[in-house]
């Protein structure tokens, strides 16, 4: 082999070997770039929306029993857990005084209704003037309002149930005085209808808006592990449970503490009452448990998602970094549908199978200085 052969094959060898050595280093460093962003495919799947909050189990309708008049009670004919019909009685208040004023007032009426017809005889004979016969009449008149007061007062000695259902609690004993009142009135008892709950939940604010009339819900109570329930929304409250917008009602306490009511409403979380009517078929639910709802604001079945960490946002809307085979990303708008957990529907934009980019991790390098790479995907 003469000296230009060889010199020929040492260029084509080293040629070989800076390719080769470059193709390597290439191959490398896209596996570096591969390896350091996290992706996920792009996937069809089952979303549904779910709005979360807590609420207590109530019956649709109960009252609280209480007396008209001031006495004390003399006997209480039921208790806890009775069964009741709407004008059954099922309290006694002692009447003793009340009818010591019935048996004056008839008396009174008695006596002004023989001075009345004495009066219209003396004014028939004109004997008597007819100041002394209007006079007679007011006083009977008076008599006899005052009779029908005190047999009313009578009457109320005796508490009958306003509606049917069963005494939720225990009922005030015999000998409690039962005051009467408007504000602060003596409860003798609570009578509910237990064959008809629902739960009062309480929703913040930001969730408040996605929730409608009629959408289905499912709970649970600690009392029955495991066991789900199911409900419907029957009604949103159009204020917040505190009334916040409603400043006069708290101006008088909110001069008193001004700076620290101030700071406390403005981070204050505020929520809204939703109301739902749950099935209870076997009666197994007790007034005042716990009930952790989901209420669901939307489903959609086999639609393109992607996980949420995977979408980003920036001046233009939502996108997300498509990663091909080599590693290389692309950025492309998407819109976006329902949310759920922890993905979200793609309406356009991505295809099922393509891969996005959902978290970055700078690659590892054997130098000890530092060298700057790519910034992470925003």
């Amino acid at each position: 082999m003469n000296k230009n052969s060889k010199i020929v094959m040492a260029v084509v060898f080293t040629v070989v070997c800076i390719f080769g050595g470059y193709r390597y280093y290439q191959t490398q460093e896209n596996a570096k770039k591969i390896t350091s962003i996290e992706t996920a495919a792009v996937s069809r799947k089952d979303l549904k929306t779910i709005v979360s909050a807590t609420g207590t189990i109530r019956p649709i309708n109960s009252v609280e029993v209480s007396a008209k008049i001031t006495a004390r009670i003399k006997s209480i004919l039921v208790k806890e857990n009775d069964p009741v019909t709407s004008g059954q009685t099922v309290a006694i208040l002692d009447g003793k005084d009340y009818e010591a004023k019935r048996d004056q007032a008839q008396y009174k009426v008695t006596n002004t209704k023989i001075k009345l017809e004495r009066a219209q005889r003396l004014y028939n004979m004109g004997a008597g003037t007819k100041s002394d016969l209007d006079d007679a009449q007011f006083n009977y008149d008076t008599a006899v309002s005052d009779l029908a007061e005190a047999e009313s007062d009578v009457a109320e000695t005796v508490i009958t149930a306003p509606m049917s259902g069963i005494v939720v609690g225990e009922p005030k004993s015999s000998g409690t005085m039962a005051v009467q009142g408007t504000s602060n009135p003596t409860v003798i008892m609570n009578i509910a209808d237990s064959t008809q709950k629902q739960i009062r939940a309480k929703v913040d604010e930001t969730d408040i808006g996605n929730i409608r009339v009629g959408e289905d819900a499912t709970f649970t109570v600690d009392a029955y592990t495991g066991k789900t329930f199911t409900a419907r929304v029957s009604g949103i409250s159009q204020t917040d449970v505190n009334n916040t917008w409603d400043t006069s009602s708290s101006s008088t306490s909110a001069s008193s503490s001004s700076s620290s009511s101030t700071s406390s409403s403005s981070s204050s979380v505020i929520y809204y009452y939703v109301t739902l009517d749950l099935d209870d078929p076997d009666d197994v639910l007790r007034l005042g448990m716990t009930a952790r709802v989901d209420i669901t604001t939307a489903q959609k079945d086999n639609v393109v998602c992607i996980p949420i960490a995977a979408l980003k946002t920036n001046d233009h809307g939502p996108y997300v970094l498509i990663v091909d085979k080599s590693g290389q990303t692309q950025q492309t708008p998407v819109t976006t549908g329902i949310y759920s957990g922890d993905d979200v529907e793609i309406l356009s934009g991505l295809q099922e199978g393509e891969a996005v980019s959902i978290a970055y991790t700078a690659p590892k390098t054997s130098s000890s200085k530092n060298q700057a790479g790519p910034p992470p995907p925003m």
